[in-house]
């Protein structure tokens, strides 16, 4: 155990929700808690002239929403902290789903107004598929929002989660007062404030103290009854459980106005998990284990425009990472090593020398990594669970100006491999097909090859139902699967043979006429092939 210290120091999550439930703002006033930022800048707001500092590219700034992960680092209370915050919008899942894999635990927030939303839903399976920690932040206490316990029945319901409440709101809308930490019993009072932090707390050990009245007035009754009731109804948090995907403890608060939040991070900082172990295929990796190891969960190109560079986000899993250290590329089969590695604070770069696990890192990148790739001290192998799912929306690549033919295809093909969509070449013609699982991955595809690029294109739907990988043992039957389907066969950048179901009929049609061929509709079956 040599990293032990340095191991012990981390605490890494991702930020989820709905669209417009809060969660980039609520990561601003996490950043300036933790003294990364001095002022933070709301996402909508006309008085604030300043955009969100996680949202780096330009068309999040001119949209007000997140369309890709970024990655924050800072500080709080002697610990390093490393945020990744998620878009929102369900066209981006994919980049989400992604993410969670390179996270020990999440923070999931709720509109209080508007309370489990689709997105919610779908996101919170995927942390109960790996049985991630989830702590629930209800937002936006200041607007006239849902009674609190039937918020809480909803996640109950909705989310197949137990949920301890520790803080409680009093009031909400224009009467909301505060918020009542159940945690260390102490009383928040509300002060509407969108660029400071709040510093006026009370401590009550018995809320029956005269004092409470005083300060709250008929107030106070309201919530001794309140706190008696979740006491009465809501078991106490137990760590284990929260650490096996199976209790999520709640707060309420307004992240616009910097309030409840705090609570949360105290608690986060408190409970959340350090740096665990990640599967692969020759068994769990443990993070204190002194050989380093990392994979690849996020390519950005274009980070910054000016320079046209092209990022990797490795997320480490075990040892120490160098800089200028030879590492083992595991698909690849070769050394590389990295002169100029990066932790990040959005757009803002800082040059490290190390990093531990738990620490995500960017790494220039000329065209070596894939998604999923693994990094490691020596040894072969592959971290799992890394996955490209299969598109379900289709648009062909009409190039509308041939004098920027080479700007077009390095754009296509450096915005796919960041995983934004899927790339399949079709023959003959070597016709571009771009699926996506969501209408707006589109749009930001063709601002970004405009702005980003120079090149311009028109996208051009196509009717397929599903992109599905095939494999097979047996090489006769393939071969005459393509020779007969050839205009609904493509090939994705690894070569790999996809069938482009026209529909869901005839998928199953060619799933039961051609039993050797496998369909999958996930890029997991790549990892089992190149080991």
């Amino acid at each position: 155990m040599k990293y032990k210290d340095e191991i012990e120091k981390r605490k890494t999550f991702g930020i989820i929700s709905h669209p417009d439930a809060g969660k980039t703002t609520l990561t601003e006033k996490l950043l300036l808690f933790g003294g990364a930022i001095t002022t933070a800048g709301a996402v909508k707001s006309n008085k604030i002239k300043k955009t969100a500092v996680s949202d780096f590219m330009e068309i999040e700034r001119q949209r007000g929403i997140s369309v890709a992960t970024s990655v924050m680092s800072f500080e709080y209370r002697d610990l390093l902290i490393n945020l990744l915050d998620t878009p929102g919008h369900k066209d981006f899942a994919e980049d989400t789903y992604r993410t969670l894999t390179a996270v020990d635990s999440v923070i999931l927030v709720i509109d209080s107004v508007n309370g489990v939303e689709e997105q919610t839903k779908r996101l919170t399976e995927v942390c109960r598929m790996r049985d991630t920690p989830i702590i629930i932040f209800i937002n936006k206490l200041d607007l006239e929002g849902r009674d609190p316990f039937d918020l809480l029945d909803e996640l109950e319901s909705h989310l197949n989660i137990k949920v301890r409440p520790l803080s409680w709101p009093i009031n909400r809308g224009k009467s909301f007062k505060g918020v009542y930490n159940l945690h260390n019993l102490q009383l928040n009072l509300f002060e509407a404030s969108k660029t400071k932090k709040s510093d006026q707390i009370l401590t009550f050990k018995d809320l029956n103290d005269k004092e409470l009245d005083t300060i709250l007035g008929s107030d106070a009754d309201q919530l001794r009854e309140d706190v008696e009731l979740v006491d009465g109804v809501y078991e106490e948090l137990n760590r284990e459980e929260y650490m096996a995907g199976k209790i999520a403890p709640v707060f309420f608060g307004s992240a616009v106005n910097n309030f409840g939040v705090q609570e949360m991070l105290d608690t986060f900082v408190e409970i959340a998990p350090t740096p665990l172990p990640r599967a692969s295929n020759v068994g769990r990796i443990d993070p204190y284990q002194d050989k380093f190891s990392g994979f690849i969960f996020k390519i950005h190109a274009n980070l910054d425009p000016n320079h046209r560079d092209r990022i990797a986000f490795l997320r480490i899993c075990s040892g120490k990472f160098e800089r200028n250290k030879f590492y083992h590329h595991s698909r690849l089969n070769k050394d590389l090593r990295f002169n100029n590695p990066y932790s990040f604070l959005a757009r803002d770069k800082n040059l490290i020398e190390e990093a531990f696990p738990g620490d995500v890192i960017g790494l220039y990148d000329t065209g070596n990594f894939k998604i999923g790739d693994t990094m490691t001290e020596g040894a072969t192998f592959e971290f799992q669970g890394i996955p490209s799912f299969s598109p379900e929306i289709f648009r062909e690549v009409v190039n509308t100006d041939p004098m920027k033919s080479k700007q077009l295809e390095k754009g296509v093909r450096q915005l796919t491999d960041e995983g934004v969509a899927q790339l399949f070449i079709q023959q003959p013609g070597s016709k571009k097909i771009i699926g996506t699982v969501g209408e707006l991955q589109f749009e930001v595809i063709k601002y970004r090859l405009n702005n980003e690029y120079g090149a311009s294109c028109n996208l051009v739907p196509r009717n397929f139902h599903k992109a599905c990988w095939i494999t097979t043992t047996n090489d006769k039957q393939l071969q005459e699967f393509v020779r007969l389907k050839a205009s609904e066969v493509a090939y994705d950048k690894d070569d790999n043979p996809v069938f482009l179901a026209p529909s869901a009929w005839m998928l199953q049609m060619a799933q039961e006429n051609y039993p050797d061929l496998k369909f999958h509709f996930t890029s997991e079956f790549k990892t089992a092939k190149e080991i």
